[in-house]
């Protein structure tokens, strides 16, 4: 090998000689092993998107007495496949929430509510298996992947004030096109709604802020007469967002203040049957759907709640508004004797329709919480009164939840319907005090220590909670139930109690 010759200006040109007995003499070929592999379970998420009608192609599945839900037969070439999703893997969130202990048909909902596309956090079979042997805490696991302090977007649904208007500003931030920060006024509407000052805007009434100009989302905003609907994120949470490549969407969101939700009505038949009509009727959008009619009076129907012309979203769990009429029939007469049904006010279908979502997204059943938290009348041993047992049918159970503060906060924040007296549970933060204490989204707010506050302005129970300073008792009903208990004619009395410092061989699968 020939070197070029010395230029004399002092630069040099390194000769490598190789003796067969000592090797290369060059440091930078020093051939070393490779460094030790971090054998911590390593998450991995699945962004899978399909088309309008498509399936996403694969199969979960869960075995009685086995932990997890586990992905199945992966078509090829299939949108999961594309996406990465493989045989054998555990399935620990979707969209960002943990269902590694949830209940499986809850867990298939939540996929098939989504639309075109699913976001699922997996682990491989052999590293699941391993993370449960070592007594690894699978949701802490998750939760360190995305960071410590991320949180999931909210979308809120602002009322307008006739002084204070929508209670927000928003302004656009220096450097980042497309990027909106809010300021809020302070209890305004916006806030209550649970939006936060200093959160980043994403998203308002289906239209994504990041392609609009300040000038187009002013107008929007100042069209918006009465009410708006926005997903918003705080400035932390959309830097892990960014860092992970993921779009922020309302199927990752925690619902705020909504005006319409989603009903489950559980039936039981009597000699007459269920006393309604199941009709299959075309909206006026053109789009056709079944609708719930002639309510018979005094029937199972009439009792569990059941209003005329309310449209049917599930049948036992199962999204019912892509079936046949024939269908449906068939699947509540498979039912037997009792049938539960998830229903929705035609108006509220309309506005879910407005956002291109699906009612079922922030639909919550009420059944059993992933948490631990049984949803039954348990024995309370920290009052006299006992569970109420009467001819009222089956009624909600209250809850007095005791919770103690943690840091600054008692991990909530309350809500209330504009203009109207009493107060809700808005966002219940998670591994907070409040989501310990079994705090639900949508709760009514009953009592606070020991007061009953049904009939008081949001700021008055805000001061009662503020006077709170390490613990803080409140009795609350889930939102659903509460009219129920209150026709009932009886007094609202705590059912279970919960404190936030104690709370800790057949085959399902489902094509998805």
């Amino acid at each position: 090998m020939k070197y070029p010759p010395d230029t004399g200006d002092g630069m040099e040109f390194p000769r490598f000689t190789f003796n067969p007995k000592e090797g290369i003499d060059n440091p930078a070929l020093v051939i070393s092993d490779d460094p030790e592999t971090d054998p911590s379970p390593a998450p991995r998420l699945c962004h899978i998107k399909c088309k309008e009608g498509q399936s996403f192609g694969f199969r979960l599945r869960t075995e009685k007495g086995i932990r997890g839900n586990v992905v199945q037969q992966v078509d090829p070439w299939s949108p999961a496949e594309l996406s990465g999703l493989r045989e054998g893997d555990h399935v620990l969130e979707v969209n960002e929430d943990f269902v590694d202990n949830m209940e499986f048909s809850r867990v298939v909902t939540k996929i098939q509510v989504c639309g075109v596309q699913v976001f699922l956090l997996v682990l491989k079979k052999q590293e699941y298996e391993e993370a449960l042997s070592q007594g690894l805490d699978l949701q802490a696991l998750t939760s360190s992947y995305r960071g410590e302090t991320c949180s999931r977007p909210r979308l809120c649904h602002i009322t307008r004030d006739p002084g204070l208007g929508l209670g927000i500003s928003i302004s656009p931030i220096e450097g980042q096109k497309g990027g909106y920060v809010l300021s809020t006024v302070r209890d305004g509407p916006a806030e209550r709604a649970g939006v936060r000052d200093g959160d980043r805007l994403v998203w308002i009434n289906g239209a994504v802020v990041s392609t609009l100009t300040f000038s187009a989302l002013n107008k929007m905003v100042k069209k918006c007469s009465a009410h708006v609907t926005i997903l918003v994120i705080d400035s932390e949470s959309e830097a892990s967002y960014t860092r992970r490549k993921l779009p922020i969407l309302p199927i990752m969101a925690g619902s705020h203040n909504l005006p319409h939700r989603p009903n489950t009505l559980h039936l039981v038949q009597d000699s007459d049957g269920y006393g309604f009509l199941l009709r299959q009727e075309k909206m006026p959008s053109g789009r056709v759907a079944h609708l719930l009619r002639e309510v018979d009076v005094g029937s199972p129907a009439e009792q569990a709640g059941m209003q005329d012309g309310d449209l049917l979203l599930a049948v036992n769990g199962q999204p019912s508004e892509s079936m046949e009429h024939e269908e449906i029939v068939r699947r509540v007469r498979k039912s037997g004797k009792s049938v539960s049904l998830t229903t929705i006010p035609v108006n509220g279908r309309q506005f879910y329709t407005q956002l291109g979502l699906s009612p079922l997204l922030f639909h919550e059943d009420h059944r059993s919480e992933a948490e631990g938290i049984k949803r039954t009348l348990l024995p309370c041993t920290d009052v006299q009164n006992e569970p109420t047992k009467d001819n009222h049918g089956s009624l909600p159970c209250p809850r007095l939840c005791v919770l103690e503060r943690e840091e600054s906060s008692f991990g909530f924040h309350l809500g209330c319907v504009q203009h109207k007296l009493g107060t809700f549970i808005g966002q219940v933060e998670t591994k907070g005090s409040g989501h310990k204490a079994g705090l639900w989204e949508g709760d009514v707010v009953v009592e606070v220590n020991g007061q009953n506050v049904e009939n008081f302005h949001f700021e008055d129970v805000v001061m009662l909670i503020k006077k709170s300073e390490s613990l803080l008792k409140l009795l609350v009903v889930e939102r659903s139930g509460y009219e129920k208990l209150k026709q009932s004619g009886l007094p609202i009395i705590p059912g279970v109690i919960l404190h936030s410092n104690q709370v800790s061989g057949e085959m399902n699968d489902a094509f998805l």
